[in-house]
C-alpha cells in the first residue's frame, strides 16, 4: 500500500453501486433535468429518511467500545479473477466479484453476521479544482472518494440484499492528491482507455490485493460508522457504511485523467467528460454516527463565557427592573 513516484500513462475511471433506472437520471452536473433533486420521482425512496452521504460532525460521533478491528478475507493477495471494468455512463465499475466461492470477504467490527463478500469498486470526483468525495469529516470534503461495495452472504442476490438494512456493507475511502502518482491504482487507470465508450467493458489484463487501495494496515481500525443508502437510485437505505478517517494518497496527474472519463451522450455527438458524479449530502435526522476505538472525536465546545458587555447589560436590565418594581 506504499505510493511509489513514477511516470505512469493515465486514463480515467469511475465504479457505481448499480445502474437502476439506467437513462432515467444523471448528476447535476449532466443535466439538471434529471440531476439529484429529480431522482425521488424515479425511485421514491431517494426522499426518504437514513439517505447518503453524509458530513462525519466529530463533534457529534460517539465512541463505540464494539468497533475494533475489521477483519479482511483474501484482500492481501490477488485473487484469480477475472475483474472487469466497465463503463455506464455515470461511472465505470470494477467488478471484483467471482460468485459464491469468492473469497473477498469482510466481517467483525461491529458488522452485522455472518460476513460481507466483496462485489465492485467505484470512485466520485469533481472536476478540476473542486473537491469530489461524497462523504466529509468535520466539513473537510477531498478531491475523490473510493467506495468497495459488499453484500451479506446470507442474501442470494442484490435484489434481495436491497429489502434489508444490513444487505450491503461499502468500505468508503477518501482520496487526497500529491505529487507523486501512486502505483497502485496503475491496473485500473491502463484498462480506461478501452472503457472509454458507454456500455464498452474488459478484463483486466491481471488484478492485485485490494488491500493495496485502502489505508495502511495501521490505519485501517480508525473509521467511522453509520447507517444509511445508496447513493445512486434506487437509494435504497441498505447500507452499513464504513468511513475510513486516514485518506490514501493518489497523484494529481492521476485525478486529472479520472476528470477526462467520458458521460453518456446523445447519438452522434461526442461525449463530454463525467465531472462532479457525487450527491449532494443528505440530513443527518435522528441517526447517530460511532467511531471505532482507533478514530479521532472531538469534545463538545463549551459554553462561552459571558462577556463583560453582556454581564453589564444584564445587570443594568435587574437595576431597570428593580427601578420600575414599586414595592408595597
Amino acid at each position: 500500500m506504499q505510493a511509489l513516484c513514477f511516470p505512469l500513462a493515465f486514463l480515467a475511471v469511475r465504479l457505481a453501486v448499480r445502474a437502476d433506472s439506467e437513462g432515467a437520471w444523471c448528476y447535476d452536473s449532466q443535466d439538471p433535468k434529471c440531476g439529484s433533486t429529480h431522482w425521488e420521482e424515479i425511485a421514491p425512496a431517494c426522499g426518504g429518511p437514513a439517505q447518503s452521504p453524509i458530513n462525519i460532525d466529530l463533534h457529534l460521533v460517539q465512541r463505540d467500545s464494539t468497533l475494533g478491528p475489521i477483519i479482511f478475507q483474501g484482500y492481501d493477495s490477488a485473487p484469480p479473477g477475472p475483474w472487469t471494468l466497465e463503463n455506464d455512463g455515470h461511472t465505470v465499475l470494477l467488478r471484483v466479484d467471482t460468485g459464491p466461492k469468492s473469497h473477498l470477504e469482510i466481517w467483525g467490527a461491529g458488522l452485522p453476521s455472518p460476513a460481507y463478500r466483496a462485489l465492485q469498486l467505484h470512485f466520485h470526483w469533481g472536476r478540476p479544482g473542486r473537491a469530489g468525495s461524497e462523504h466529509s469529516l468535520d466539513g473537510q470534503r477531498h478531491p475523490m472518494e473510493m467506495h468497495v461495495v459488499h453484500m451479506n452472504t446470507k442474501y442470494q442476490s442484490m435484489g434481495e440484499a436491497l429489502h434489508h438494512p444490513d444487505g450491503i456493507a461499502v468500505l468508503a475511502v477518501l482520496l487526497e492528491e500529491q505529487d507523486c502518482d501512486n502505483a497502485n491504482f496503475s491496473a485500473i487507470v491502463s484498462g480506461l482507455k478501452n472503457v472509454s465508450v458507454r456500455g464498452n467493458s474488459v478484463n483486466l489484463k491481471s488484478t492485485f490485493p485490494l488491500a493495496s487501495l485502502l489505508p495502511d494496515a495501521s490505519r485501517l481500525s480508525s473509521y467511522y460508522r453509520y447507517s444509511g443508502s445508496l447513493t445512486t437510485p434506487g437509494c435504497e437505505p441498505a447500507v452499513v457504511w464504513t468511513i475510513f478517517e486516514n485518506a490514501v494518497p493518489i497523484g494529481r496527474t492521476q485525478v486529472a485523467q479520472f476528470q477526462t472519463v467520458p458521460q453518456a451522450g446523445t447519438l452522434g455527438s461526442r461525449p463530454a467528460p463525467l465531472t462532479d458524479n457525487f450527491r449532494p449530502q443528505q440530513p443527518l435526522g435522528g441517526r447517530r454516527i460511532l467511531a471505532s476505538l482507533g478514530a479521532s472525536i472531538r469534545a463538545a465546545a463549551p459554553p462561552l463565557a459571558p462577556t463583560l458587555t453582556s454581564v453589564h447589560g444584564a445587570l443594568l436590565g435587574l437595576g431597570l427592573s428593580m427601578g420600575l418594581w414599586q414595592g408595597p
